[in-house]
């Protein structure tokens, strides 16, 4: 049947009847496709938060690090060894200074623990210590602990993109164990890994920021090579912890024994 002489279909009579049609399934067009946007951007920042922490973990990673601590009147540095399988496990060994040379610590999911060779103990760090700096830098014992998690205890939300980056926003799950009430996330387009982290507690007062700078090529892996951490709390102006990646082996096998309570004083030597 020729659809042009059917006496079901009508035209209509004036042009601007066509227009207007045309004009509402615009309309229509642009608000289904802008609500897609917006669903597509959530399910994306969620994925790419998710993408981040593969790219900064690895399925395994060995790394020689160097820090130092600056405040406006001293200056000190550390040298340790750090092994991770996932987000899940990971163990350090301080090998600078001599003072805190062996001195250990062991993740297991959220548990930690820490060995002190010059008394010659095991101390798990309870809940109510998290919170408290790590070995006097301006990181905490949760860092070690919940950095890895992100993506499993914050809603990631896309406030805006460029051409070089992405600036993620993350909010605390209900009932998720975090501390901060708001995370801003700026992320590198070219290597999916952050380039800086603003900390908010839960009163929306910026408490620290984590710059990522100096990305590298470590074996088959592009990594930051330099992390700086800057507490905004006015009674640390001039506080930095500077952490300088100087090898990084990614996705190698690593010994399991250095995931047991055995290994804190089995390995501080």
């Amino acid at each position: 049947m020729n659809l042009l002489f059917s006496p079901k279909i009508s035209f209509p009579r004036y042009p601007w009847q066509t227009k207007k049609s045309l004009f509402f399934c615009l309309i229509i067009t642009v608000a289904f496709l802008s609500l897609a946007r917006t669903n597509i951007f959530a399910a994306d920042a969620d994925s790419l938060i998710r993408q981040v922490e593969d790219n900064l973990t690895g399925k395994t990673a060995f790394q020689k690090i160097a820090l130092k601590m600056k405040t406006p009147r001293t200056e000190r540095t550390m040298a340790m060894e750090s092994y991770s399988i996932g987000k899940k496990k990971s163990f350090i060994r301080i090998t600078y200074p001599q003072k805190d040379k062996g001195i250990t610590f062991l993740k297991i999911d959220s548990a930690m623990w820490q060995y002190v060779p010059r008394i010659e103990k095991t101390l798990k760090i309870p809940a109510s210590m998290m919170l408290q700096s790590w070995m006097g830098t301006d990181f905490t014992n949760d860092d070690l602990v919940r950095e890895s998690s992100i993506s499993e205890d914050y809603k990631a939300t896309l406030l805006s993109e460029n051409d070089t980056d992405y600036e993620i926003e993350l909010l605390p799950l209900e009932d998720a164990p975090v501390v901060w009430g708001k995370i801003i996330m700026t992320v590198s387009k070219t290597y999916l890994l952050p380039l800086s982290v603003k900390y908010y507690d839960e009163e929306g007062e910026l408490v620290r920021i984590l710059s990522y700078q100096d990305i590298k090529k470590f074996g088959k892996r592009y990594f930051p090579a330099l992390w700086v951490m800057e507490p905004q709390d006015k009674e640390k102006a001039g506080h930095q912890t500077i952490i300088t990646i100087l090898e990084s082996e990614f996705d190698e096998k690593i010994d399991n024994a250095y995931f047991t309570k055995r290994a804190l004083k089995r390995f501080s030597r």
